[in-house]
């Protein structure tokens, strides 16, 4: 599957939650997640830990840039994320664990997560399903949104979570 993505330093998520109601997306829920991170040779492997019997392992694959940018990946599902982490642990080792509080919405074919990642602050992730839209149009919407959420280039990064925390 292929997203375009954007992730962005953004404080301020009262502002964010009223440019997303004015847009019209709407709030899904919010959940606590907890990424464990593995040492790969490509590309990225995670654990997303959402409770003690639902969890998702995600291989992805995309290139650190601060704008809107492809994300190629495959998502499987557990229903014993601690005993899969445990291997996974064992076979490639662990790099880095983040944990957050995440507010998912959705406007068209756009995942947008407000993101309070432990130890580092506030963020939103903008995420396009481009087998809805095609990735143009996909392109196109999240750089909207990144309008309507009022997202300057400084406030653009990079890399992964995992990556910021590693550095710090």
């Amino acid at each position: 599957m292929t997203n375009i993505e954007i992730k962005a330093r953004y404080p301020d998520v009262e502002r964010a939650e009223e440019n997303l109601n004015a847009l019209g997306a709407g709030l899904a829920g919010t959940f606590h997640q907890k990424d464990t991170y593995f040492n790969v040779a490509q590309g990225r492997l995670k654990l997303r830990e959402l409770g003690t019997d639902e969890g998702h392992l995600i291989f992805y694959h995309r290139e650190d840039l601060t704008g809107p940018k492809r994300s190629d990946y495959e998502i499987a599902k557990t229903e014993d994320p601690e005993g899969l982490r445990n291997i996974l642990s064992s076979i490639h080792g662990v790099w880095v664990e983040v944990e957050k509080t995440r507010q998912v919405w959705l406007w068209e074919n756009v995942r947008i997560h407000l993101d309070d990642v432990k130890g580092l602050g506030q963020f939103v992730e903008l995420e396009a399903v481009t087998e809805e839209k095609g990735v143009e149009e996909s392109h196109r919407r999240v750089e909207a949104l990144m309008r309507a959420l009022e997202i300057t280039s400084d406030q653009l990064v990079k890399g992964s979570y995992g990556d910021i925390v590693a550095a710090s």
